[in-house]
């Protein structure tokens, strides 16, 4: 069943209940005003047949004789009148006699004065009369069949224009749903068209600013990402073929060449050293993607706990230089701390790998080959600045810098991926930290990485 099919029986079904709801209390109104003003009539008979009787002096066969040819036609109501010793003094018609006067009726009436039911669709009344200082029992019954025609009556037409009206609100349901639903087939339509290959393709937003409008906005924002993704694999993919296909040429190459031709044994060390350092590439350059692809995992997936900076730092620093034995890396403390100003929430090995990564481009790109690296605090953060002292960073480079695969225009100092930085901002995004950078030309650059307190 589709949506606007479910929307059209909903309202319908709503509005059925709605109309039910009224439909009953408008009947159960009239019968209860028919059967008030039934018994209103009933009384009025019954006063009048005795003042008729007992004060007019009307003959008793009269009345039986009226009441007898009028039955049929105008339903006479059929009156009986008790003296105050329960003796009948009038009935319109004894034989026919359709309430059966007991004692516990007259003791009821002489108690209540007043007393109605209904006894087999005909309403009763009976009541005490008082005339010339005497009291007198009077019972009436009729059966009202003009009310009841009338009253079924109002129950054919009521259901008459329930079903009518339930067929019109079906109808104008399904149009209202229809045009409801219309904006949303139009944006299947419109996401039907987008693949693979045009990811650029986006929804149109309704002018209005309402949940369709907020829907569009938000399928728009989600295919920005998966463009942004598709590029990003695509250009990774572009960049790992390309990576590996330069040292996996020169090994095959240095090899095949050392296989075809006798060579000498400082020429085969030569040829080996040449393919280790190929190899070694190689390596960094897996153990390097590696990374970066740990760096994007979902936040809620990775460990934190509270942890000293200076300890991560000073562990990262160590590496390093273990790794590399012409780097050197400056520590330097400001000032004195308490364990608390520099005790933030992280996971141990991202942060890390993310100062390492900034360490070893200060170190690359300075003349020394040295970083220099120091803790800072305010009210709110630890701030841990790496200085280098070397070319500097290019204006035009500064808002490409933490894109993935992305050199800029000093590429030919060193060697790199062009993924440490990229690195670093996946790391940086996941404990919410910033990353502030501040570089001139030919006078080095500053990174500083500012990560928020943990409060315990």
């Amino acid at each position: 069943m589709s949506l606007q099919q479910r929307i059209s029986l909903l309202f319908t079904a709503i509005s059925a209940g709605i109309l039910l709801v009224f439909m009953l209390i408008v009947y159960f109104s009239a019968n209860q005003n028919r059967k008030v003003e039934f018994y209103e009539i009933l009384q009025k008979e019954a006063i009048t047949k005795v003042n008729l009787l007992l004060e007019t002096r009307l003959d008793a066969r009269t009345l039986q004789t009226i009441y007898r040819e009028n039955r049929e036609i105008l339903y006479e109501v059929e009156v009986a009148i008790y003296n105050e010793d329960y003796e009948l003094l009038y009935h319109d018609a004894v034989d026919i006699d359709f309430v059966k006067e007991t004692p516990d009726m007259f003791g009821r009436i002489e108690s209540e004065q007043i007393i109605k039911f209904v006894q087999d669709k005909w309403q009763v009344i009976g009541q005490l009369v008082t005339l010339e200082g005497k009291q007198y029992f009077v019972t009436a019954a009729a059966f009202d069949a003009y009310g009841y025609r009338n009253l079924e009556n109002l129950r054919n037409t009521m259901l008459f224009s329930f079903a009518l009206g339930l067929a019109i609100i079906y109808l104008i349901g399904w149009y209202f749903s229809q045009k409801a639903l219309a904006p949303i087939r139009g944006m299947i339509s419109e996401a039907q068209k987008i693949s693979a290959s045009n990811l650029d393709l986006r929804l149109q937003v309704p002018k209005h600013r309402d949940e369709l409008g907020v829907l569009a906005e938000t399928f728009n924002e989600m295919l920005e990402r998966l463009e942004k993704s598709f590029d990003s694999q695509k250009q990774f993919v572009s960049y790992i073929s390309h990576e590996l296909r330069t040292p996996l040429s020169v090994i095959i190459a240095e090899l095949e060449l050392s296989q075809n031709k006798k060579r000498s044994k400082d020429e085969y060390r030569e040829t080996i050293e040449l393919v280790l350092a190929d190899a070694k590439k190689l390596a960094k350059l897996s153990s390097t993607l590696l990374d970066f692809a740990k760096a994007g995992y979902d936040k809620s997936e990775i460990n934190f706990k509270a942890m000293r900076v200076d300890e991560i730092l000073l562990d990262a620093s160590q590496e390093l230089q273990a790794l590399n034995q012409g780097y050197r890396v400056d520590l330097d403390f400001k000032g004195e701390f308490d364990e608390d100003d520099i005790t933030v929430l992280g996971n141990s090995y991202l942060l890390a790998m993310a100062f390492k990564n900034l360490m070893e481009n200060a170190c690359k790109y300075s003349l020394d080959q040295t970083c220099r690296c120091s803790i800072s605090t305010t009210k709110q953060a630890v701030q841990i600045a790496f200085k280098d002292n070397g070319v500097g960073i290019e204006a035009t480079d500064m808002e490409e810098i933490f894109n993935p695969f992305y050199r800029g225009t000093n590429r030919n100092i060193s060697e790199g991926t062009g993924i440490g930085l990229a690195l670093v901002k996946r790391i940086a995004n996941l404990h919410e930290a910033q990353i502030i950078v501040e570089s001139k030309k030919g006078d080095g650059s500053l990174f500083t990485f500012i990560l928020p307190k943990y409060y315990s």
